[in-house]
């Protein structure tokens, strides 16, 4: 049931052509544009060296959180999530193949985006595990926060909101402008978002060649934990 509930849930994502626009399409022209237009001092190197792994963290972002907030706002509006709790398939199974939904289309996403930013030219380097490490806590903390805005919020609120959130972020996440352009008290601030610690690890790992991010790696921890676990406690069904 979770296979067949998850297989749907893809299906009805890659359907979306809002959802494609938002998790396909913007990461991909963000890369193109800003690694062959010189818009934003990226620092020394090349421009897709600093930029492919914040559009990694981006597309992870764009599905885990605001693609999946959307979503599942207005199935909760239109009682498909009340339908769904009444069936054989339980609870934490629908949330199982909502998740699993998820993972299918981010990695699509890096699929792509890796392509794009390889014949781009870029050279990434560091330990697969640790990138490996940093998608799945980021896909954690983006569902958790993203879930909890569904499960509590309207569904107009939820779609205003998330998208709200993601522009913010994509400004001052690290993504495209560089933390280290940003005042250093608000770079203190900004450092302790999940998108920035998703950012910033795969690019201390891609780009500079380092060791495993645990600091980065603590904060998604911390995220993933809060956000899974306030989803689970004020998620509302109806």
């Amino acid at each position: 049931m979770i296979a067949a509930q998850a297989a749907l849930e893809t299906k009805m994502l890659l359907r979306n052509g809002e959802q494609l626009l938002l998790t396909v399409i913007i990461p991909t022209l963000l890369l193109v544009l800003f690694s062959t237009v010189d818009i934003v001092d990226t620092g020394a190197g090349k421009a897709v060296d600093f930029l492919a792994p914040g559009i990694l963290a981006l597309a992870v972002m764009s599905t885990a959180f605001t693609g999946q907030a959307i979503a599942t706002g207005f199935e909760r509006r239109y009682g498909v999530l009340k339908r769904l709790a009444s069936s054989p398939l339980p609870r934490w199974g629908l949330m199982t193949a909502k998740t699993a939904s998820v993972l299918v289309v981010e990695v699509l996403q890096v699929v792509l985006v890796t392509v794009i930013a390889l014949a781009l030219g870029w050279s990434p380097q560091g330990n697969p595990l640790a990138v490996l490490l940093l998608l799945i806590l980021g896909t954690a903390a983006f569902s958790g926060l993203g879930l909890l805005m569904a499960g509590t919020l309207k569904a107009e609120a939820t779609l205003a909101a998330a998208n709200l959130v993601f522009l913010l972020l994509l400004v001052g996440g690290g993504v495209i402008v560089p933390l280290g352009k940003f005042p250093d008290a608000a770079q203190s601030v900004l450092g302790l978002l999940p998108i920035s610690a998703l950012s910033d690890g795969l690019r201390d790992v891609l780009q500079h060649g380092g060791g495993m991010p645990w600091g980065d790696l603590g904060i998604l921890a911390g995220w993933s934990v809060v956000g899974l676990a306030a989803a689970g406690r004020f998620f509302r069904w109806e």
